[in-house]
């Protein structure tokens, strides 16, 4: 790795939060070291300017006008601030690469050299046809100007990195292990699977695991990006790094280490900052060739110049091409605007794996949902309870859920929370019976209530004939029904549905707005999936569509979108194991972040809050990212292609016009700059 150039930071220890706190040091070094070097040169290249011009300050002593004595301050600014061109121009050399600092580095030592070469060996060199001038100014400037662009360039790179910290927030420390009915506090780096773990109120959940004992109310911003507290309670799983607000419980560690999410989400923004587009390897393509053209186009410029009007001419306009021609901004482009897209990304509960998907995602025409857990809330919900004649909703709610208090059912469980939500007491029950596939009976007091399907009706005995149009109103919105009954006949019927969630329908109207095609894929009957599409606004529905295959029907689709340019880029979203195939096969995989840990590594891009909306504001984002790469590499090359013929001197022999070196430097400086804060401007912009 040092052998190409770089610097390689070894972890010995491993882990991820170890190498991202390696990686945040080597950062702060980096900009305390050019923030050193920017305050040192700027200061000396002022000095320096003020003693190469004593005709226009006569304040500055006679001394800081002498040769030798600007060549003592400029070697300092050469050598040491400019260190790293030097070392990025040899290690180019070696590997047969030229970069924008081989530019900086040969630009910026001819005009070094040949003021050294003046001022040592003067007189001989003048009587020989050289020109007696000194260009130590230049020199120290154009390091100075680059510099601060480098250092206005890694301090932006800090900046965007604010959300993702913000996000993730300051890890805990210490753990309360508790073990033998003793509690000890312990590095969070010792605990381990399996380790019981008590956190008290207004402390941080450590790491990741299931509450055993206890319950409370657990702020998971962080992750999801929702600022009302979640109630735990046993059973429950709780995530490292979130916020304990009231009570106090036991949980039992089950990921540690690289194994948290707080872990995985730094891996994947740190792995998704480092990646490149498809678009930026094609910058850093046309960048190989570009450079060398440039030295050679300086070659001709100075032998152009030299033959036509001398050495003086032809050297300033050399240094000029060389130092205008830098691709600086063309560097920075992309990968400024990719960070600050993934940062603003990270900070709108948006997580991007790579800088490809980013640009991937901005030519998606089709978008593919998973119904459950995705557009739907993923577990069933009372929606309707019908009470028959004479017959209270609240006591249809009251028999059913005392009768179904025992059962682990689904579906009993939505009733059993219905009647909490409602404040609707339940009863004692006996005799409990559960019949596979059917229902359950129980006695409530002295009667014998039944709940269950048509199946568990028809075999007690009651008759449901009367009630087929109530019944199949239902059907028809793909609800599940329960009968309640007792031997004298029904009592009720309670609808329980998995409800879409309530920003489904505002995510599908702003998708079929921007002219996305909407895809619906379940493995649910016809009849219940239409229920759900219709309500929330889908009109292609893929129903009865097994687990494996979901990956088949995405290609399907994507052959089916297939246009003359080629078949259209799919984005996949769902939240389940059964759906990890379908987001891995898609264009651009977005999982959500309540989903399984296997779908959210499948995917390209993960949601973490359940806003359908979100969505939405990630193919936006991809959007106005790509926008802002095409806008700063837009302005590196018409920046470049434009100003070198003014530096090779095309302006001269009409109005005597050249580039001052100094100028170009400072131009060349600007337009790093205004890449930078072109793609700093991401994120103000609306998304």
């Amino acid at each position: 790795v040092e052998e190409a150039g770089y610097k390689a930071i070894v972890d010995d220890e491993g882990g991820a939060s170890m190498s991202e706190d390696l990686r945040k040091e080597a950062k702060e070094e980096e900009l305390k070291d050019l923030k050193v070097k920017v305050y040192a040169s700027a200061l000396l290249s002022v000095v320096i300017l003020l003693g190469s011009f004593p005709e226009w300050f006569g304040f500055i002593p006679g001394l800081l006008a002498e040769g030798w004595v600007l060549m003592l301050l400029a070697s300092p600014v050469q050598f040491w601030a400019g260190r790293k061109f030097y070392q990025a121009a040899w290690s180019g050399l070696k590997n047969r690469t030229a970069s924008m600092d081989t530019l900086v580095a040969i630009g910026t030592s001819s005009a070094y050299l040949y003021s050294a070469a003046i001022v040592l060996f003067g007189k001989g060199l003048v009587e020989l046809g050289f020109a007696d001038a000194l260009y130590f100014d230049t020199s120290a400037v154009i390091i100075t100007l680059i510099l601060l662009g480098r250092y206005i360039e890694t301090k932006a790179k800090a900046l965007t990195s604010d959300a993702v910290k913000k996000l993730l927030g300051l890890k805990p420390r210490n753990a309360i292990k508790v073990e033998g009915g003793k509690e000890t506090e312990i590095k969070i780096e010792e605990v381990v699977r399996g380790d019981i773990i008590r956190v008290r109120p207004g402390e941080k959940v450590p790491v990741d695991g299931i509450i055993t004992k206890g319950s409370s109310l657990v702020d998971e911003s962080m992750i999801s990006g929702e600022s009302i507290a979640v109630y735990k309670k046993r059973g429950d799983s709780v995530i490292g790094g979130t916020m304990n607000i009231s009570g106090s419980f036991l949980f039992e560690a089950r990921s540690v280490g690289e194994d948290t999410v707080l872990a995985q989400i730094v891996r994947m923004v740190a792995e998704a900052q480092s990646s490149k587009p498809q678009i930026q390897k094609t910058a850093d393509l046309i960048s190989g060739f570009f450079v060398p053209s440039v030295l050679i186009l300086g070659v001709i410029t100075f032998v152009a110049w030299y033959l036509a009007v001398g050495f003086g001419v032809a050297f300033t306009n050399l240094m000029s091409v060389l130092i205008i021609a830098c691709p600086c901004a063309l560097g920075l482009a992309t990968p400024t605007a990719v960070m600050v897209g993934i940062g603003r990304g990270a900070g709108m509960g948006i997580l991007i794996r790579d800088a490809q998907s980013l640009e991937i995602a901005d030519k998606v025409k089709t978008v593919v949902f998973d119904k459950t857990g995705t557009l739907t809330e993923g577990k069933p919900l009372v929606t309707e309870v019908w009470a028959n004649r004479g017959v209270k909703e609240n006591d249809v709610v009251a028999l059913a859920a005392s009768v179904e208090k025992g059962s682990e059912h689904p579906l009993g469980a939505s009733i059993v929370d219905y009647a909490g939500r409602k404040n609707i007491s339940l009863r004692e029950v006996s005799v409990f019976k559960s019949h596979a596939g059917m229902g359950v009976e129980g006695v409530v007091g002295k009667r014998r209530i039944y709940l269950g399907n048509e199946a568990m009706m028809r075999k007690k005995g009651i008759k449901l004939e009367t009630y087929k149009e109530i019944a199949g109103k239902y059907m028809r919105e793909g609800k599940t029904l329960a009968y309640v009954a007792e031997k004298d006949g029904l009592l009720g019927i309670i609808a329980v549905m998995d409800v879409a969630k309530p920003s489904a329908k505002e995510a599908v109207d702003m998708l079929k707005k921007r002219g996305y095609e909407l895809w619906m894929i379940t493995g649910d009957n016809a009849l219940t999936a239409r229920a759900v599409a219709g309500k929330i606004g889908i009109k292609n529905v893929l129903s009865g569509v097994l687990p494996s295959q979901k990956a088949a029907k995405v290609n399907e689709l994507r052959e089916k979108t297939k246009t003359s340019k080629g078949a259209s880029k799919i984005s996949f979203v769902g939240d389940g194991v059964n759906d990890a195939p379908a987001l891995a096969s898609s264009d651009v995989g977005i999982a959500m972040g309540s989903g399984t840990d296997i779908a959210i590594e499948s995917a390209n891009m993960t949601v973490l809050n359940k806003d359908l909306k979100t969505v939405v504001s990630a193919f936006e984002l991809s959007k106005k990212t790509l926008r802002t790469i095409k806008e700063n590499l837009g302005w590196a090359f018409v920046y470049n292609t434009a100003l070198i013929p003014v530096a090779a001197g095309v302006l001269y022999p009409v109005w005597g016009l050249l580039l001052n070196p100094m100028l170009a430097a400072f131009a060349m400086a600007a337009s790093s700059i205004s890449v930078v804060v072109n793609s700093l401007s991401l994120n103000i912009r609306k998304i």
